[in-house]
């Protein structure tokens, strides 16, 4: 990377430089830095099994064990369980330098989520803390989550747009109350753009996951990219849909087709190219996952 991707476009345009410890967040983490894949790995903490929202690609029901998505585990952990689990990993792979909470449900949904920052605040300070979100509690936790040690935030932000997100988006569950149609789409984006834009003023190092879906959202990407890039996102994941549930008949973006879109965004924010859409168990380095040592 060069000293110019060390860089973050603020709200107000300006460039502000990291500070060192964000350099280490983004040096040592392979998701948010593609040379750090063959040294550094990472940890999924299974810890958030409840969702307040359905998008309409993801199915929670089932996990397969040569199965590699976001939602699949195959098993949920308790905090307690999970900080023994890391203990036990980094002591078998010290090359393991980030943990993260990506599920298999919303982990800002479940307060489970909050003790095992606590706990893991405690016992390892010097691991990197990650956490991804569909956003939607993201104004009302950012700073909560900054307050346990996270320094590192995704945001998955498919539409930019009500009337394309109510296509994504069956229902969404705010407050304890059931939305559907434009009304949910709006309430969901409002939420994620308010919860970006407070992430990146405090610091955070924050990326979005776009999910491409064609004959849906294929033509909208670039809204997205020139979106996040105005809130001072620092790089946007552009991640081909794996098709289920409501979308199992879509035929999913080939490979060249996602790296079009990568090629033509990259000219706006950038670009992470080497997500394997991990699994919320995932344990090793990006494509050498060893989870099913620890997980029987």
């Amino acid at each position: 990377m060069t000293s110019e991707e060390y860089r973050v476009a603020k709200i107000d345009g300006r460039d502000i430089p990291w500070d060192a410890s964000q350099l280490r967040q983004i040096q040592e983490h392979p998701c948010f830095n593609a040379g750090a894949c063959h040294a550094f790995g990472r940890m999924h903490l299974a810890v958030a099994p409840k969702c307040n929202i359905q998008c309409n690609y993801c199915i929670r029901e089932f996990d397969c064990v040569n199965e590699s998505r976001p939602g699949v585990t195959s098993q949920v952990l308790s905090p307690e369980e999970a900080v023994e689990r890391v203990r036990e990993v980094i002591r078998d792979f010290p090359y393991i330098k980030v943990i993260g909470i990506a599920g298999p449900g919303e982990p800002l949904f479940n307060e489970e989520t909050f003790e095992t920052l606590r706990l893991l605040k405690e016992d390892f300070p010097h691991l990197i803390k990650c956490l991804s979100t569909n956003g939607l509690l993201l104004p009302e936790k950012v700073e909560l989550l900054a307050d346990l040690g996270v320094s590192n935030v995704t945001v998955t932000l498919s539409a930019v747009d009500p009337e394309i997100g109510e296509k994504i988006y069956s229902f969404v569950n705010y407050h304890g109350k059931k939305y559907t149609g434009r009304e949910a789409a709006e309430i969901l984006l409002e939420n994620q753009l308010k919860g970006l834009e407070r992430s990146v003023e405090l610091g955070l190092i924050t990326k979005v996951n776009t999910v491409l879906i064609p004959t849906i959202n294929d033509h909208h990407i670039i809204d997205v990219a020139k979106k996040i890039r105005g809130l001072g996102v620092y790089l946007q994941n552009i991640m081909p849909l794996i098709p289920q549930y409501k979308f199992a008949d879509i035929t999913p973006p080939t490979l060249s087709e996602k790296r079009a879109m990568q090629d033509e965004c990259s000219k706006i924010t950038k670009q992470m190219r080497h997500c394997r859409q991990c699994r919320a168990d995932a344990i090793g380095r990006l494509g050498e996952d060893v989870q099913e040592k620890y997980y029987k």
